[in-house]
């Protein structure tokens, strides 16, 4: 079979007309099924009835090659998925000796009593490819009928995603007649908009096809997913490496990192590289900043120590900013930044301090709007102050103020 031109992606489950549950599932499979070069056109969310999902399976074998259903392979009465997709095709539903003794050792471990309704988890369509499910019963299972392939997959995420990765990807990709070695690895950017980043690599981006560019902005962040695919593994490493140089001799200086890392993984990285301490002196971010450094393994090497300063008797009692500047400037100013940073590098005898006053919001603040923050950092002959106006939710503000916090020290360590 060639490679499958079109894809789409039916999930099954009440529970997600309802709004009970999101539909990661189908983020999670596109993002896979682009890696290997299979375009999905089609995201479709059906309850559990079979009538209606006979009409959406009718819809999409009028337009896909690939069809992957989620969910609606358990043992209650609502679980319907195969059995209509069985019907649809005209093959019937075998048991398969190996899904149901996986299925009676689970109960055996357990100490539970098995029910009759379990054994309809081991039941797959005539003459599919089963694929076997390691963290939960039902299997899933993938079946050729006519032109087209379809793959059947559980609801839960937690036995979706490792199904689908170890399972379903390989055996695709062998009933698809890829040889291709398919790579990605992904860039991270902090300090500059999705919209700027894609203006300055417009170009690159609309000549590739190999890599393929895929942006993604989240939570303040930019990633650019650079897939490369050929039958040779090297050639796709080079491929990769020529992109990724062609990118960041544009934008370099906003990237941080790869693939899964984060802002405050690196700084601690950096930190812990150049024996470095840092301390916290939060206001509004109240304590966020220092949750995500000792979140960490291995925090006590860096952190010295945070302090929570919301009321200005705290900023001056134990921080130790001036009464006049509290009076003259108010806490949310710059004075009131560069006198935390270094009230708290004094307090804990770390290297680095870093301070954060602002508001988050929803209120005005000493007559500042929401998104209007200052930053301190206070290092050994080194002072400086940030200014920013973000745009969001209190929250947003907050998590965003956090990265840059992470961001500006990464800088400061960068230039020595």
């Amino acid at each position: 079979m060639e490679i499958a031109k079109k894809a789409e992606i039916i999930a099954v489950g009440s529970e997600l007309l309802l709004g009970q549950i999101a539909n990661t599932n189908a983020q999670f499979i596109s993002k896979e099924l682009a890696e290997i070069g299979v375009n999905v056109f089609y995201h479709t969310a059906v309850g559990d009835n079979p009538e209606r999902l006979k009409q959406v399976i009718r819809t999409a074998e009028e337009r896909s090659d690939l069809i992957i259903f989620s969910g609606g392979l358990g043992p209650t009465k609502d679980d319907l998925t195969k059995e209509t997709i069985a019907n649809t095709m005209g093959r019937p539903l075998v048991l398969n000796d190996e899904a149901f003794r996986s299925i009676e050792e689970y109960f055996a471990k357990t100490k539970r009593t098995m029910s009759p309704n379990n054994r309809k988890q081991a039941l797959v369509i005539e003459g599919s490819d089963v694929l076997a499910n390691h963290f939960g019963m039902a299997p899933g299972m993938l079946a050729e009928h006519g032109s087209r392939l379809y793959m059947l997959l559980p609801g839960p995420p937690s036995e979706l995603r490792p199904m689908f990765e170890n399972e379903a990807k390989p055996l695709l990709l062998k009933k698809l007649g890829s040889n291709e070695k398919i790579v990605s690895t992904v860039l991270r950017f902090f300090g500059i908009g999705e919209s700027q980043l894609e203006a300055d690599l417009e170009d690159i981006i609309d000549a590739q096809t190999n890599p393929t560019i895929a942006p993604l902005a989240a939570d303040g962040e930019v990633t650019l997913r650079l897939t490369a695919k050929h039958a040779d593994e090297k050639e796709t490493e080079r491929l990769l490496k020529e992109t990724e140089a062609s990118i960041l001799e544009r934008v370099g200086e906003f990237f941080y990192g790869y693939d899964d890392t984060s802002l405050v993984k690196e700084l601690s990285k950096a930190c812990r590289q150049n024996g470095i301490t840092i301390s916290s002196a939060e206001s509004f971010t109240g304590g966020l900043f220092s949750e995500w450094v000792t979140d960490l393994s291995g925090a006590s090497q860096l952190f010295a120590g945070g302090v929570v300063c919301y009321s200005d008797s705290v900023k001056q009692h134990v921080l130790g900013v001036k009464a006049e500047t509290l009076a003259d400037s108010g806490a949310v100013s710059k004075e009131c930044a560069r006198e935390l940073a270094a009230g708290v590098r004094k307090l804990t005898g770390s290297d680095i301090g870093i301070s954060f006053t602002g508001v988050a919001g929803p209120d005005p603040q000493e007559g500042h709007a929401p998104g209007r923050v200052f930053i301190g950092i206070s290092a050994e002959g080194k002072e400086e102050v940030h200014e920013f106006n973000f745009a969001g939710s209190r929250t947003g503000i907050r998590k965003r103020a956090a990265k840059y916090g992470c961001h500006l020290i990464l800088k400061m360590l960068d230039q020595k």
